[in-house]
Parts: C-alpha cells; sequence; structure tokens
C-alpha cells in the first residue's frame, strides 16, 4: 500500500543532520530572495547540528515528512537540565531562572527549530507541530517555556491564542528579526485544548 499523505514521527539522532540542513535552508528561502553561498550553508548546518547534537538527551524533535520521506516541517522541545546553556542564553544573555524566579517552578522547557518547507500547502501544519511540542508544558502547571521567535511567526502565534510573553529585545537570526519570548502553562493551554486532537 502507498502512504499518500504526510505523516509526523519524532526524529531520531542518526536523522539530526537532515534537520539541520532543513531547519538552515528553509530560514534562508523564507527570508532571502537569493542562493545561499555554499560555506555559508556548510557552516550554519554544522552549528546548528552541534546544537541539537548537545541538547539531544533532553528533547523530542517532531518532524512531518511527505509521502517520499523529505521534511515538510520541524519543532524540538527541550526540558531543560539546568547545566546546559539554552539558546535564549547564548542569543540574548537571558537567564531563564532570573524571568521565573517569581514563579514556583517544577520544569523549565524550551521550543525551537520551528521550520516548514516555503512550498508546504498545510494549513494545519505549524499547529500540528506546535501541539507536539507544547503537550509536556501542558500536563505541569508550573511550568514554562522559553523561545526565539520569529517576529512574524510571533504575530500568527498570537492571533492563534498562544499568549507569549516578549522579554527582550528583538535581534537578526537566521536571516529574520528574532523576538525572545517566554510561555507559560495558561497562556498555552486554550491553544492545547482546542487543538489537542492533533496529537497522534
Amino acid at each position: 500500500m502507498r502512504i499518500t499523505q504526510s505523516y509526523l514521527n519524532q526524529l531520531e539522532l542518526e536523522q539530526l543532520s537532515e534537520l539541520a540542513k532543513f531547519v538552515v535552508e528553509e530560514n534562508f528561502n523564507h527570508h532571502s530572495e537569493s542562493i545561499m553561498p555554499e560555506i555559508q550553508l556548510q557552516n550554519d548546518v554544522r552549528e546548528v547540528y552541534n546544537e541539537e547534537l548537545s541538547y539531544f538527551k533532553n528533547s523530542e524533535i517532531f518532524v512531518l515528512k511527505d509521502p517520499k520521506g523529505s521534511i515538510q516541517g520541524s519543532i524540538r522541545v527541550i526540558k531543560w537540565d539546568y547545566k546546559t546553556t539554552l539558546p535564549i542564553q547564548k542569543l540574548f544573555n537571558i537567564n531563564p531562572l532570573e524571568i521565573s524566579s517569581s514563579q514556583n517552578l517544577s520544569s523549565i522547557w524550551h521550543i525551537g527549530r520551528f521550520a516548514t518547507n516555503k512550498s508546504n500547502t498545510d494549513r494545519s501544519l505549524f499547529k500540528k507541530l506546535m501541539v507536539h511540542a507544547i503537550t509536556p508544558i501542558c500536563k505541569d502547571e508550573n511550568s514554562v517555556a522559553f523561545a526565539e521567535c520569529d517576529s512574524k511567526l510571533l504575530r500568527v502565534m498570537n492571533l492563534m491564542g498562544i499568549k507569549t510573553d516578549i522579554i527582550g529585545e528583538s535581534i537578526s537570526y537566521l536571516g529574520s528579526e528574532t523576538v525572545p519570548i517566554s510561555m507559560n502553562y495558561e497562556g498555552l493551554k486554550g491553544f492545547y485544548d482546542t487543538n489537542r486532537y492533533l496529537v497522534i
């Protein structure tokens, strides 16, 4: 029997280089009209790969693939071990513990590597990926998630009912204006409850 629709699954370690290439290429495709120089592509892919390798044991990476096995979308969630340097610390010099100090937290998460194939027409792709990433956060009222979010995507997230707090100034990262945000259980629960049927 031939599979004729996309399928979502968790990424395995040996597929990490495929993810890194997809994330870099699609971020560039979405934010630039030019062709990415090969040396820049290789450097960026290596950087993303090494970073994701360091997070892998504490993370879950979800990818949506087409029937031919090509990645159409990706997202990654990390449960922070309080030792590994998170992207929000590296890129924005933001300490998650300082931001969360007023809350009685049991877990801190990081959501990243959201990317979609520019030519993909599945309008529910973002919802499918996002609901998988926030599932562990929405199972614990005392949890918070951090992310570095493209400014255009941030507007879409807010329109979809995901409540976010901007926690710093934006920077240019992987070709787009990127904003540091935090999301807590209360801000995510409405979106999760509406879209939890998408979790397979």
